[in-house]
């Protein structure tokens, strides 16, 4: 991951392109990043943690820096969905202070590998009534001296979604709307399993 770049949400992260959803996506985002500066301000003062829920961090780690996460799939901006949600999750619980990569104590990062769409149901003219979204990842948290900590190349969730055969755009916002749902779930469970092995 030496090559890898921090995850910063700025302008040309957030720009919304033609591409029907897009703009439900990239408000989320922006909600996202806000919530989490709020988040950062919040807690600084609280002392919230995750303690009870036997999570905690590998000796030594202090801070993590979450990287922008490779997309190997052919749906152009779901990288900075997945990343957003990575990075608010990890704030939010506290156990490690997100930082850049510079000065970061373990770098977590990867990519997203896979993303398939299945018909699971269809109408009486055998038109799809339902499909469902699977999505892959394959991420890693390394030491700065390049130890890795944790590792999974099969992180998978899926979600179904309702077709609309006479709107494709309400089609897409439906599909849109299933992968910002596995990303939302991706992001708990990444943070989970890091955590509950130390």
């Amino acid at each position: 991951m030496q090559d890898a770049t921090c995850w910063i949400a700025d302008a040309s992260s957030l720009r919304t392109k033609d591409q029907p959803g897009r703009e439900s996506m990239d408000f989320e985002t922006i909600r996202k990043t806000m919530v989490t500066v709020i988040v950062l301000v919040s807690m600084a003062g609280c002392g919230y943690h995750f303690e009870g829920m036997g999570l905690k961090a590998p000796e030594g780690l202090r801070t993590i820096a979450i990287t922008v996460l490779k997309n190997r799939t052919s749906d152009s901006g779901i990288e900075t969905v997945f990343t957003s949600d990575l990075t608010y999750e990890f704030t939010r619980s506290k156990i490690l202070r997100v930082v850049g990569i510079d000065t970061a104590d373990a770098v977590l990062g990867g990519r997203i590998s896979s993303l398939t769409v299945n018909t699971i149901s269809r109408t009486s003219s055998y038109e799809s009534d339902e499909r469902r979204v699977t999505i892959t990842l394959d991420l890693s948290l390394e030491r700065a001296d390049g130890t890795t900590l944790w590792s999974d190349g099969a992180l998978s969730d899926k979600e179904a979604f309702k077709v609309v055969p006479s709107d494709k755009l309400e089609t897409e916002r439906n599909r849109r709307e299933a992968i910002e749902a596995i990303s939302e779930r991706l992001a708990e469970k990444i943070h989970n399993r890091i955590f509950q092995g130390f």
